[in-house]
């Protein structure tokens, strides 16, 4: 008879990204994740397939928690600018605690790609919904009046998602909100 799972896989998961986003991939072992999930290997591999099955979970957990958590404020704002800005100062925020972990899906693209295609598929899946996410807020903004109609709102949400993986490899170099904050103003601008 199959023993059953003694433990909680989304809360493994959960901690499994936790790890992966402080150390990396390569610098977190088979090892390093059984002692931090406090689970053995044969749990691991049966849960989870191997160590690139835990990865991309993380990954996917990571889309679904704080990725999407992300876009629900933006598309919550009423304001587009202010939207906007709160996405991109929330980011930075998040990517310079714990001394500068950054982004842990940028982190992965830096990481992993070009080889992992698995890896880069997830990553592109997430930046493909700020993207639609974004154009979306600013065309309304644009048809409001609220921000000018000089450019088309897919290459502006396309620039900004450019501009905030610029940013959060930046926040790994220097890891601190006040001197990146600023450049968002400038980021913004683009709206003008």
């Amino acid at each position: 008879m199959a023993r059953t799972r003694e433990f909680d896989t989304e809360a493994a998961v959960s901690r499994a990204m936790e790890l992966f986003w402080t150390r990396g991939y390569e610098a977190t072992s088979v090892r390093d994740l059984t002692q931090h999930l406090g689970i053995g290997q044969g749990s691991l591999y049966a849960a989870f397939g191997d160590k690139d099955g835990l990865y991309r979970a993380a990954l996917e957990h990571y889309r679904t928690t704080l990725a999407a958590d992300a876009l629900r404020s933006l598309e919550e704002g009423a304001d587009a600018r202010a939207a906007i800005r709160a996405l991109l100062t929330g980011r930075i925020r998040i990517a310079v605690s714990s001394g500068g972990q950054g982004c842990l899906a940028v982190n992965a693209v830096c990481e992993r790609l070009p080889r992992d295609a698995a890896t880069r598929r997830i990553v592109r899946d997430m930046q493909d919904a700020s993207r639609e996410a974004l154009t979306e807020v600013l065309r309304v903004a644009m048809e409001r009046g609220e921000i000018a109609a000089r450019h088309d709102p897919h290459t502006v949400a396309a620039f900004l998602v450019t501009f905030l993986n610029g940013l959060l490899v930046s926040s790994k170099i220097t890891p601190d909100a006040p001197a990146l904050e600023p450049l968002v103003e400038v980021a913004l601008s683009a709206l003008d």
